[in-house]
């Protein structure tokens, strides 16, 4: 089935761990042109980078690629989406995936896969992916970002707390802390790690910024949560298995550029 969806890539230099990061080469080229061509693979009909950066903005270009210069205020990569979208004229029915800049190894067929859940959901605003935890210390992480859903795979709450809670399984938690995951959440495919891939119909992406901040999303910072509490709904994807990390840190630079010469891209 053909999905009509365009790829919107968030790419800003400053980053206190890793500096210049989307200009950091990957077995030869820039990290934000090896996002823009998996974007492209998973068949995106339009791939544009959103930057307040020149000079991000003259590789993309280099490359064949779009950019999109954007103001340098905002205060998160959604925002700057939502610019973006109204700069490139999208309809606001059009799906925009957003495609983070530091995720070089992205699979294509879960950018595709998210855009084509929203385009088969149309109740929801926005769809994202998951995929099951299978590790105690994964679920009880606080960086690692769980997701509830409703029966029709909606989500009910995303948060940094081990969720859901399987009472009896837990007691005496967190005095006690639990060393493997609780039957009851394994035979239900419990608990989902949240992947941070969006997919949003460009209305709603160019309405989200001018909606008002929740208490929820300040608590968690967790800005999907402004979405559930003004009452839009958000499809989930589950996916088998996890996506490759993205990169964050020095070691994970080393770790992907190590990743693609064996690859020998």
């Amino acid at each position: 089935m053909s999905i009509d969806f365009v790829a919107l890539i968030p790419a800003r230099l400053a980053s206190t761990r890793l500096p210049d990061k989307p200009l950091a080469d990957l077995a030869g080229k820039p990290m934000v042109v090896r996002v823009a061509e998996r974007a492209a693979q998973a068949g995106a009909a339009r791939v544009a980078v959103a930057t307040d950066s020149q000079r991000i903005a003259d590789v993309v270009a280099a490359a064949g690629f779009e950019a999109v210069l954007t103001r340098a205020d905002h205060p998160s990569g959604t925002d700057r989406l939502a610019e973006a979208a109204r700069r490139l004229g999208l309809n606001e029915q059009r799906i925009v995936v957003n495609v983070q800049g530091d995720e070089p190894l992205i699979p294509p067929q879960l950018v595709r896969a998210v855009a084509a859940h929203l385009a088969a959901s149309a109740d929801c605003a926005m769809a994202t992916a998951a995929h099951p935890i299978d590790d105690v210390a994964h679920f009880l992480d606080p960086n690692v970002v769980k997701v509830v859903c409703d029966r029709a795979g909606r989500a009910l709450y995303f948060s940094r707390a081990p969720v859901p809670f399987e009472r009896d399984a837990m007691a005496g938690f967190p005095g006690r802390l639990a060393t493997r995951l609780p039957e009851g959440l394994r035979a239900a495919g419990l608990p989902l790690r949240h992947i941070g891939l969006y997919a949003y119909r460009a209305g709603f992406l160019d309405a989200y910024p001018k909606l008002a901040r929740s208490p929820l999303e300040g608590l968690e910072s967790l800005e999907q949560l402004r979405a559930l509490w003004h009452g839009h709904r958000i499809a989930v994807l589950v996916t088998p298995e996890a996506p490759p990390p993205g990169v964050d840190t020095p070691a994970d630079l080393a770790r992907v550029r190590r990743e693609l010469t064996d690859q020998r891209f």
